[in-house]
C-alpha cells in the first residue's frame, strides 16, 4: 500500500476539525489537526486511534445531519441538497475508516506494533477519564480552560500523548521499575507546584478555589469533621476499586517522598519489625485521624484550629519519612504511619489484581530485595504470596530474571495481565496530572 492514500483519512479528519472550529471548540479543532498530521508518522498505535475517532465522527456527522435538516423542515427550507451534502461527508468518513482498517494499512503502520493496542488503550482512557471530568465537573477541572477558555480538549490531547508514550516505554520489564519512581515524582512535583503557586495568589492552580490541606489522612478524616465534601474519598476509593492498592505506588502525591527517602539507603534493611506495625501502627493512626476528627467537630472546634491538628499530623508524618524511612531504606511512613495506606490495602482486596510467585521460584532474593514496601522476604516467597503491604509496585517483577513473579488478574496470562495493569496505572497516572489538584 502507498502511503498517498491516507490522504483519505488525513482529510477526513481535517473535515472534523474544521467543524469543531465553526462551532467555536479551537482546542478540538486544534487537536484534530494535530491526529490528522500524526498519521504519517506510521505509528502502530495511531492507527485503531485514528479509527475511533472517526467512529465518533461518523456519530457527529449523523447527529449535525438530523439537527439541520430538522431545523430548515421547521422553518419551511429547502434541505434535500443539504441532506445530500451531509451524506456525502458521512460516505467520507466511511471510506476514510474503510481505508484505515484495510489489511495494507495494518502494514504500513508498522513502527511499535508488538505494543499498539495497549498505547492505545492508554491514550483513549485518559481522554474518555478527562473528558467525562471536564464535561461533568459544574466549573473549570482543567487548567488550560481555567487560561484559555475552550483549549481544554487540547490538553487532554496532550496528557494522552503523554500517556501512550511513557505507557509504552514501560511496558518493557527494564523499564518499568526506573520510570515508575521517576513518573510518580514527576506527579508530585506538579501538584505541590500548584500548592505553591495557589498559595502565591494564584487562585486558578487550585481546584475549587479553597485550600485543603494535602494531608492523606484527611482524605477519610476531612468529610467526618467537615460533615461532607467527599470528593477525594470518592476518588480514593474508585481508584482502589479499579488499580486495588496501586494508589500507594503510583498516585499518592505524599507517597513519592517516602520512596525518594527510602531510596537514600540503598537497599532495604531486613523488614521484620515494620511488617509487624503494617496493621497494629496503621490501624493506630486510622483511629487517630478519624477518631480525632468526630471528637474536634463534636466539641465545636474552628475549622482554622483543626487545620492545625492536620497539618500536625502531616509533619510528623514528613518525620518519619526523613528519620526512618531515610535510615530503613524501606518506606516506613507508608507501611507503617499512613492511615489511608492501610485502607488501600485492605479494600484493594477488593480489587482482582494480585501479585503471585510461581512454584518454580529459585528463592535467589532479587525480589525482596529490592521492595520497599516489606511485602516479601524468604517466607512470603516460598508461600508464593506477598504481605498485605504489597502496592503491586511492580518492582518485583521487574527484577525477576526467572519470570515467575507477576501480575495476576482472572482470565489473563501473566504477560496480559501486566499488560493490562500498566494501562490502567498509566492511564490513571496521566487523568491524575490533569484534575488531581488541591
Amino acid at each position: 500500500m502507498r502511503a498517498y492514500r491516507l490522504i483519505i483519512p488525513f482529510f477526513a479528519m481535517l473535515l472534523l476539525a474544521s467543524h469543531a472550529l465553526r462551532r467555536g471548540d479551537v482546542g478540538l479543532a486544534a487537536c484534530l489537526a494535530v491526529m490528522s498530521g500524526l498519521l504519517f508518522t506510521r505509528r502502530a498505535w495511531v492507527r485503531p486511534t485514528a479509527a475511533a475517532v472517526l467512529v465518533v465522527g461518523g456519530w457527529i456527522w449523523a447527529d449535525a445531519l438530523v439537527n439541520l435538516v430538522s431545523i430548515r423542515q421547521a422553518l419551511g427550507l429547502p434541505w434535500a441538497r443539504l441532506a445530500t451534502i451531509m451524506c456525502g461527508v458521512i460516505l467520507l468518513d466511511g471510506l476514510a475508516l474503510a481505508v484505515l482498517l484495510g489489511q495494507g494499512t495494518e502494514r504500513l503502520f508498522n513502527r511499535g506494533a508488538d505494543r499498539a493496542w495497549a498505547r492505545a488503550g492508554m491514550f483513549a482512557l485518559t481522554v474518555f477519564g478527562l473528558a467525562m471530568a471536564r464535561h461533568h465537573v459544574p466549573f473549570p477541572v482543567l487548567l488550560a480552560d481555567r487560561y484559555w477558555p475552550g483549549w481544554g480538549w487540547f490538553e487532554i490531547f496532550g496528557l494522552s500523548l503523554y500517556a501512550q508514550w511513557v505507557g509504552g516505554l514501560m511496558l518493557r520489564p527494564e523499564n518499568h521499575r526506573k520510570l515508575r519512581p521517576r513518573i510518580w515524582g514527576l506527579f508530585s512535583l506538579v501538584f505541590f507546584l500548584q500548592l505553591g503557586l495557589g498559595l502565591l495568589g494564584m487562585d486558578r492552580m487550585l481546584m475549587t478555589g479553597d485550600l485543603h490541606l494535602p494531608v492523606p489522612a484527611l482524605i477519610a478524616a476531612g468529610p467526618v469533621f467537615r460533615g461532607g465534601g467527599y470528593f477525594m474519598l470518592v476518588l480514593f476509593s474508585v481508584t482502589v476499586l479499579l488499580a486495588g492498592p496501586a494508589w500507594c505506588s503510583h498516585l499518592c502525591y505524599i507517597g513519592a517522598w517516602d520512596d525518594a527517602m527510602s531510596r537514600l539507603a540503598g537497599r532495604p534493611a531486613t523488614q521484620g519489625p515494620l511488617r509487624g506495625l503494617s496493621v497494629a501502627g496503621r490501624g493506630l493512626t486510622l483511629i487517630l485521624a478519624v477518631g480525632g476528627a468526630y471528637a474536634l467537630r463534636a466539641m465545636g472546634v474552628p475549622a482554622a484550629t483543626a487545620v492545625l491538628f492536620g497539618a500536625g499530623f502531616g509533619l510528623v508524618g514528613v518525620g518519619v519519612m526523613v528519620f526512618a524511612s531515610r535510615r530503613a531504606g524501606a518506606m516506613v511512613h507508608c507501611t507503617a504511619f499512613c492511615p489511608m495506606g492501610l485502607a488501600a490495602n485492605v479494600f484493594g482486596r477488593l480489587s482482582p489484581w494480585r501479585i503471585r510467585i510461581g512454584a518454580d521460584c529459585t528463592r535467589c532474593g532479587a525480589c525482596f530485595a529490592l521492595c520497599r514496601y516489606g511485602a516479601l522476604d524468604e517466607a512470603r516467597v516460598k508461600r508464593g504470596v506477598p504481605a498485605l503491604s504489597c502496592t503491586l509496585c511492580g518492582d518485583c517483577v521487574s527484577a525477576c530474571a526467572h519470570n515467575q513473579i507477576g501480575y495476576r488478574f482472572p482470565g489473563l496470562s501473566g504477560d496480559h495481565a501486566r499488560t493490562l495493569f500498566i494501562v490502567l496505572a498509566v492511564a490513571l497516572h496521566a487523568m491524575f496530572l490533569g484534575v488531581a489538584r488541591i
